[in-house]
């Protein structure tokens, strides 16, 4: 190389920023016309084209890179835990807000809001993973707020209002002087993680029993999610057992509410984002749901967060799928662009069959929150479990590969692939860990036989005559009945998301990309990306899938 060329490399990728997240993502539009949200295509391609912007990509590795400091006391020691984020969280924030993705299907509900949301949802969180989590409790507590009998709180009249509101307001104040609220949760304590019921903290009321639903909280929280909300789901032991309670950041005397951030979590990934150990020191709240029955009111909530988990995976596989194709389209190796290499479009070409299936996944699942008939409540039940368990689990290995097809590259923090792999792990372990998932599947099989039969009779309808789906739905129908269906909950789970993954794929693009899915998960699986035992779909269907995840790398 000429010393005149040092200044000006070749064979280099430059960002890939500049774009429409929606008009570049065939399969995403595909499963927003399906699934009943075609009429939201313009505000979904807006959205998609203020994501794909340099600065807003930008600002989604500023909030990572310079993550909340916790603030305990002001300048003269006066106790106020506080927080202070970056402007780059702000910015981020402020647009999740203002499109309506932590309530919209709530205050403005029409057909196909949620799938809308979803979609939304799944390009937001392409460019920054951690501003989801406000977004998704404050999503899932109002669907439990907005049930709630007026009483020491009027939720209807003093709450909602703040919490449908498109206005970003992040001042630590009362919620009489705010004009957007959040919410968050309080659920794991040091002894207990997943085993909410061994919780220890104290609720004991301000009243005489039965004459109020006033309470006061002592106690802890091992994990606080988003702590500078304003309010909490919190899970309290009651003298009926374990309760859910409303915990507001100021009590209704207008002070400070007596919850006291310990610390701030230092966390593998999601640093953009807050989450904080606690104590209780008689802190104010308000029984929600009925006395004793905590873990079922806040389980609806963890429905629609689980709901969120799946979509944030397929965001986090997605743009790991963007990158790497981008970056294989335009660097060349060998002779011609790494893309054009057989054995590497084997492994894009399989990654993206898995990308396009999660979305497929995430989208129709999100259309069925919108209906209570007893498939959709099937679905809802049987199936978010098992797609929460695959999709998230299976994101983290498919991230890796994205990574590695960009060599050196990818591993260096110049790029966004190794926060993406940060990511990854998070939503398999909050909101119930893998094995929890598989056991609320086969509760849910065992709980709900009607609804299980349901399900098996519509995905043998959908397979249809296609002997490697007949197959998988025989092996699934019969690992459910078995005694030691516990044992094989992992396999249970993973080929029920599978089998629902086949029947969208079949009813939606169908074609090549269909046949490749059945190829390459059902028939004969293989444990890598691009190993899979069963006969290669060939350099056309490639070309496909390919074309369909990444349209300018083809253009």
């Amino acid at each position: 190389m000429a010393d005149g060329d040092l200044d000006d490399p070749v064979n280099v990728v430059e960002p890939c920023t500049g774009y429409c997240l929606y008009e570049t993502d065939v399969a995403l539009q595909e499963s927003v016309r399906r699934e009943g949200a075609g009429h939201a295509g313009d505000s979904l391609r807006e959205h998609g084209s203020w994501l794909g912007r340099r600065e807003t990509m930008e600002a989604g590795r500023d909030a990572n890179a310079y993550p909340p400091q916790f603030v305990p006391v002001d300048p003269v020691g006066r106790r106020i835990d506080e927080l202070r984020f970056h402007p780059a969280w702000h910015y981020l924030m402020r647009g999740i807000i203002e499109r309506g993705l932590h309530s919209a299907p709530w205050s403005s509900p029409r057909a196909g809001a949620m799938v809308e949301r979803a979609a939304a949802y799944i390009m937001q969180g392409q460019v920054e993973a951690g501003t989801l989590c406000p977004t998704t409790m404050t999503f899932g507590a109002i669907a439990v707020l907005a049930r709630e009998p007026a009483g020491e709180l009027d939720f209807s009249r003093d709450w909602l209002p703040a919490l449908y509101s498109r206005t970003y307001d992040a001042a630590s104040e009362p919620i009489d002087r705010k004009h957007g609220a959040l919410v968050g949760m309080g659920m794991t304590e040091k002894q207990g993680g997943s085993d909410v019921r061994a919780n220890t903290t104290r609720a004991e009321p301000c009243a005489a029993p039965g004459r109020g639903r006033a309470y006061l909280l002592t106690g802890h929280k091992w994990f606080y999610s988003v702590p500078q909300s304003d309010a909490h789901l919190v899970l309290a032991q009651a003298s009926d057992g374990l309760s859910c309670f409303f915990v507001p950041r100021y009590g209704p005397d207008g002070r400070r509410n007596a919850t006291r951030i310990q610390r701030l979590k230092d966390k593998l990934g999601n640093r953009s984002n807050a989450s904080a150990e606690v104590e209780f020191h008689g802190a104010w709240g308000v029984m929600v749901g009925e006395p004793g029955r905590g873990v079922p009111t806040i389980v609806e909530m963890a429905t629609y967060t689980r709901l969120d988990c799946v979509l944030g995976s397929a965001a986090l596989l997605r743009q790991a799928v963007v990158q790497a194709t981008h970056f294989c389209s335009r660097r060349t190796a060998f002779g011609k662009p790494l893309l054009h290499q057989p054995l590497m479009q084997h492994v894009l070409a399989d990654l993206a069959l898995e990308s396009e299936a999660a979305t497929a996944l995430g989208l129709r699942l999100a259309r069925a929150f919108e209906s209570d008939g007893p498939l959709e409540r099937a679905m809802r039940r049987i199936v978010t479990p098992a797609a929460k368990y695959w999709v998230c689990k299976r994101a983290a290995a498919a991230i890796g590969e994205c990574m590695e097809a960009c060599g050196g590259n990818g591993y260096v923090e110049d790029g966004p692939m190794p926060r993406l792999y940060r990511e990854a792990p998070v939503n398999s372990v909050w909101e119930g860990a893998g094995n929890i998932m598989c056991l609320d599947v086969l509760r849910a099989i065992r709980r709900e036989p009607e609804a299980f039969r349901m399900l098996a009779d519509h995905l043998r309808e959908r397979g249809g005559t296609r002997a490697e789906f007949g197959a998988a739905w025989q092996q699934w129908v019969a690992l459910c009945g078995r005694e030691d269906a516990e044992f094989h909950g992992r396999r249970i789970a993973g080929l029920l998301a599978l089998l629902v993954q086949a029947a969208l794929l079949m009813e939606g693009p169908g074609g090549t990309v269909a046949d490749a899915f059945m190829a390459a998960r059902l028939s004969q699986p293989g444990w890598l990306y691009g190993d899979a035992a069963a006969a290669h779909p060939g350099e056309a269907a490639c070309d496909v899938l390919l074309e369909r995840a990444w349209p300018p790398a083809c253009a």
